[in-house]
C-alpha cells in the first residue's frame, strides 16, 4: 500500500528451495533522478532498474523522473535473480498512486521492456514459501499459472503484461483509460489467448518386457526398487548393463503427493521450463562421464543451482562407465548417500537441495571391456585393471548396498528364453513391498528399509540371532565393515518383503550377502 511518497509490495527470494519473503519499499523523493536498488541484488537483479522503468513507460505509466529509491528487506538476505521484478515495479508505482498494491498478495515475474510478463523459474517453492508464511493470493506471470496452482491454499491470478496488474490493483479510472497493452494484445485477446505449450511427463516406453536373460540382475534391481538400494552392475559391454539401469524407474511406484511436490519444485527450480503438473513418475537423471562436480552435485557461481544428484531426487541417478567419472566428482556423492540431501555453499550463500536417490553405478572389468570369463582378447594388464576400477573409491562402494556381475547372454538362449516379466508385474510386487515397509516403519517417520539408521537395526528391528552366523562371520573375517553389516541386515529385510515374511530369515540374510559380495544367484 502507498503512504505519501512510499510504497510498498511483497515478493519472493529463493536461496536453492528455500523461499524468503522480500518487503519491498520504493521511496520517491528529491535529488537528482535516479533509480537506486539497495538489499545485496545481483547483476541481473540489478538490471530491474531500466527494465523497470522501460516497461512503465511502454504500459502508459511511466515512473516519476524524481530520484527512486527501492530497499529490499531483508537486507542482509543476498537476492538473485529478476522474479522480483514485478514487486519492485509495483511497490515503485504505488509509491506515486498509479496503483494499489496489495499487502495479501505476493508479486513474482520478470518484466519485459514492452511491459509483458515473463516467466521465471522456481514458481512452485516461491509459492509453496509464501503459502508457509500465511499469504494465499500470489501474482505470477501467466506461463507460470498452471505451475503455481499446483501449491494447496493458494489463490493464483496469472498476468501477460504490467497493464493487467495495475488494470486489477484498482487503479483510478484515469489511469485505466491511459493504459497501453504491448504488442497489440488487447485484455480481451490476453484474456482468450491460449497458454503457452507446456512440458510433460516424460511417458515410460522402456519395459522390463524387452530384457530377455540376466535373471540375477533382474532379482537385484526389483531388491533394489522394493528398499531404495543403490546399485553396482558390472560386465562386458552389450551385456545389458545400460538397458537393466534405465528401466529401473519403470518398476518403482509413482511418487505420492509429498513426494511429488518434492521432485516438482526442484525441476521448478531449474528453470528449464514452467512446469504445468506434479511429476508421478519417479525421474531417471543420467549425466555424461565428463560431468563437473558442479553439474553433478549443484553449484555455479553466486548462489548455487540444483545438480544431477538433485534433479533425481526420490528416482535414480544413473552412472554409466562409472570409473570414467573423475574421483573427486564421484566422491562428493557420499555426502547425499548418506544425509538425503545436498548442501552447497559459495560466497554468495549457501543452498541445500533435496537429494534422495537410488545410485545405479555401471562399469566394464577392465578399460578395453572384452575382459570376461571365457576371455575375449582382452590386451589390459593387471595393473591397468586394478587403476581402472581403483578409480571407485572403496568409501563410495561401501555405501552401494548391491554389487551383481552382468555377464553376457548366449544368443541361443535369447532365442529359446521364455517371455520375461514386464515391468507392471515386478512394479505390483515391489509396490507390495513397500507397503509392507510403511506400515512397520511409519511410526518412526521412516518409508523403506534403505533409510533404517543403525540404532533401529541394533534394537527393535535387529533380526533373530539365528539367522547372523553367515553375516557375523563375513565381518569377523573383513570381507564387511561395519556399514556394509548393517546394509546387508537392510537388503535382508527387504528381501523378506518380498518373500513376504515378518522378519528377515537365515536364508533372505543369505541371499543379501550374496548380493553385497558380487556373487551369482540363480533364483
Amino acid at each position: 500500500m502507498s503512504g505519501g511518497n512510499l510504497g510498498r509490495a511483497t515478493g519472493v527470494a529463493l536461496t536453492g528451495l528455500t523461499g524468503h519473503i522480500v518487503d519491498v519499499e520504493a521511496d520517491i523523493g528529491g535529488g537528482l533522478p535516479a533509480f537506486v536498488l539497495l538489499g545485496l541484488p545481483d547483476a541481473s537483479l540489478g538490471e530491474a532498474r531500466d527494465r523497470i522503468r522501460s516497461a512503465a513507460r511502454n504500459t502508459g505509466v511511466g515512473l516519476s523522473p524524481r530520484r527512486i529509491t527501492v530497499n529490499l528487506q531483508p537486507a542482509s538476505l543476498p537476492k538473485r535473480g529478476s522474479a522480483l521484478d514485478l514487486a519492485i515495479v509495483a511497490a515503485a508505482l504505488s509509491a506515486d498512486g498509479t496503483m494499489d498494491a496489495q499487502d495479501d498478495t505476493l508479486y513474482i515475474g520478470e518484466l519485459g521492456l514492452d511491459g509483458m510478463i515473463r516467466p521465471v523459474p522456481g514458481v512452485l517453492p516461491a509459492v509453496l514459501a509464501g503459502v508457509q508464511h500465511g499469504y494465499r493470493k500470489f501474482a505470477v506471470p501467466r506461463a507460470n499459472l498452471e505451475e503455481a496452482r499446483l501449491v494447496t491454499g493458494a489463490e493464483v491470478s496469472g498476468y501477460r503484461h504490467l497493464a493487467d496488474v495495475v488494470a486489477a490493483s484498482g487503479a483510478p479510472p484515469e489511469t485505466v483509460r491511459q493504459l497501453r497493452w504491448s504488442s497489440g494484445i488487447s485484455r480481451e485477446a490476453a484474456s482468450r489467448r491460449p497458454l503457452a505449450p507446456r512440458g510433460t511427463e516424460r511417458e515410460a516406453v522402456a519395459d522390463y518386457s524387452d530384457v530377455r536373460g540376466q535373471e540375477s540382475a533382474r532379482f537385484a534391481l526389483e531388491v533394489s526398487a522394493a528398499g531404495r538400494h543403490h546399485v553396482m552392475l558390472r560386465g562386458e559391454p552389450g551385456a545389458g548393463k545400460t538397458m537393466l539401469a534405465e528401466r529401473l524407474p519403470t518398476i518403482l511406484p509413482p511418487l505420492d503427493d509429498d513426494e511429488a511436490l518434492e521432485v516438482t519444485a526442484v525441476h521448478s527450480v531449474e528453470g528449464r521450463e514452467p512446469v504445468s503438473r506434479l511429476i508421478r513418475q519417479p525421474p531417471l537423471v543420467s549425466p555424461h562421464h565428463t560431468a563437473t562436480m558442479a553439474a553433478l552435485v549443484g553449484g555455479g557461481s553466486g548462489i548455487p543451482r540444483p545438480g544431477a544428484a538433485s534433479r533425481a531426487h526420490r528416482g535414480v541417478l544413473f552412472l554409466d562407465e562409472a570409473p570414467e567419472f573423475r574421483g573427486g566428482v564421484l566422491d562428493a556423492l557420499r555426502q547425499p548417500l548418506e544425509s538425503g540431501e545436498m548442501t552447497v555453499h559459495r560466497a554468495a550463500g549457501a543452498a541445500t537441495f533435496p537429494a534422495r536417490f537410488q545410485l545405479v553405478l555401471a562399469a566394464n572389468l577392465c578399460p578395453c571391456g572384452r575382459s570376461a570369463p571365457g576371455g575375449r582378447d582382452c590386451e589390459c594388464t593387471p595393473t591397468a585393471r586394478r587403476r581402472y576400477l581403483g578409480r571407485l573409491s572403496g568409501p563410495l562402494l561401501d555405501r552401494v548396498d548391491i554389487q551383481v556381475a552382468v555377464p553376457r547372454v548366449a544368443p541361443t538362449y535369447l532365442a529359446s528364453a521364455p517371455d520375461p516379466e514386464s515391468s507392471a508385474q515386478i512394479r505390483n510386487r515391489v509396490s507390495e513391498a513397500r507397503s509392507r515397509q510403511d506400515r512397520r516403519l511409519r511410526n518412526v517417520g521412516l518409508r523403506t528399509n534403505g533409510e533404517i539408521p543403525s540404532r533401529l537395526l541394533r534394537g527393535e528391528l535387529a533380526p533373530p540371532a539365528a539367522s547372523l552366523p553367515k553375516l557375523d562371520e563375513a565381518f569377523r573375517r573383513g570381507w564387511l565393515s561395519a556399514r556394509g553389516y548393517d546394509r546387508v541386515i537392510r537388503l535382508g529385510w527387504t528381501i523378506a518383503d518380498l518373500n513376504r515374511r515378518d522378519t528377515p530369515s537365515l536364508e533372505d540374510l543369505d541371499v543379501a550377502l550374496q548380493l553385497r559380495q558380487n556373487q551369482e544367484r540363480t533364483p
